[in-house]
């Protein structure tokens, strides 16, 4: 399928992400080597304007926030935060210290706030025990997203991770769905710490001799299709086919967990009607199975772009992860 115009996330419209990346020798033995990715499903309020939203856990061997609530009401209400496993309460506190400056009403006059904030674990290349991810980057990254073309590889919270066993990061990718009366675009974003080199089946590179946790993913879908939370789900279970593809065994210690929504429209957080009224696809429609092919693609070729763009990395002990060589 035809990709966008930045064959990344950022293809559906108004969609924007942000990094902050850290890098400092801290002395012979500690490294920081992590970041912080903020994927914002629109250029609006997200809290004010909430868009439908679904999650499909793969492998639930992961420390990942506010999916429970993504599962009762099928609704973002907040950036997508991608971060390391030690990080994702002060991601969280940043988050929420972001979107209350931003809705005063939060926690006073209407409701609490559910944020979502995803994780992989960087120990082998990261001092993940010195916490270095602050409140303070996580607002930055919010603050740097933008539309165009997305920054990849050894990037925000990808910095530190690894995939088959070379340098993996952010990877990123877009398909078109072709429509008689208006073309839709599927955009995956994904964070890629999985898996060994014997299991890829894009390259045959000798993987370095590493003693680190099973790995994990996260996958963000979004699209402008106009999709409810159910069928979300369902294109959510798709880029699990897209991830199986590379080669992926699906570790037991590896959080493999995807998040998909649409911002075709948007569910206002307050309405005077007791009803609202949104246009669905159909289910039994060549549209519905092109975009099922469309996630599959997208988060396929995002694997391959997260380490395409990586770059050889020196973490903490020394360590170094070289960029897999195609």
């Amino acid at each position: 399928m035809n990709t966008g115009r930045w064959n990344a996330i950022t293809d559906v419209p108004n969609v924007q992400v942000g990094h902050v990346t850290l890098h400092k020798k801290v002395n012979e033995e500690d490294t920081i080597c992590t970041g912080v990715t903020a994927i914002l499903p629109h250029n609006q309020n997200p809290f004010e304007q909430k868009v439908p939203a679904a999650s499909f856990v793969l492998n639930g061997f992961g420390k990942t926030v506010g999916l429970i609530q993504i599962e009762e009401l099928g609704l973002l209400e907040s950036p997508i935060m991608l971060t390391n496993t030690f990080s994702v309460a002060a991601v969280l506190e940043g988050t929420l210290q972001y979107m209350l400056k931003e809705n005063p009403s939060i926690g006073d006059s209407t409701s609490s706030l559910n944020i979502v904030v995803g994780e992989c674990n960087d120990s082998h290349l990261n001092s993940m025990r010195l916490l270095a991810v602050r409140p303070e980057h996580a607002q930055n990254a919010i603050q740097n997203a933008k539309n165009g073309p997305v920054h990849q590889g050894s990037v925000g919270a990808g910095k530190g991770m690894i995939c088959y066993g070379v340098k993996g990061g952010i990877g990123s990718s877009s398909r078109i769905v072709e429509n008689d009366d208006h073309p839709y675009t599927v955009g995956v974003l994904s964070l890629t710490n999985f898996g060994n080199a014997h299991e890829c089946k894009f390259a045959n590179w000798q993987q370095q001799q590493l003693d680190k946790p099973d790995g994990s993913v996260i996958i963000v879908v979004a699209t402008n299709a106009p999709v409810n939370e159910r069928q979300l789900k369902r294109l959510a279970k798709r880029a699990a086919i897209g991830l199986g593809r590379t080669g992926t065994h699906i570790h037991n210690g590896s959080g493999d967990i995807i998040i998909a929504f649409s911002n075709a429209y948007t569910i206002p957080h307050t309405l005077d009607s007791l009803v609202t009224e949104q246009k669905t696809l159909r289910d039994d429609t060549d549209v519905m199975n092109n975009l099922f092919q469309a996630v599959i693609e997208a988060t396929e070729e995002s694997i391959y772009q997260s380490l395409l763009h990586a770059e050889t990395t020196v973490g903490r002990q020394g360590r170094i992860i070289n960029k897999g060589q195609f």
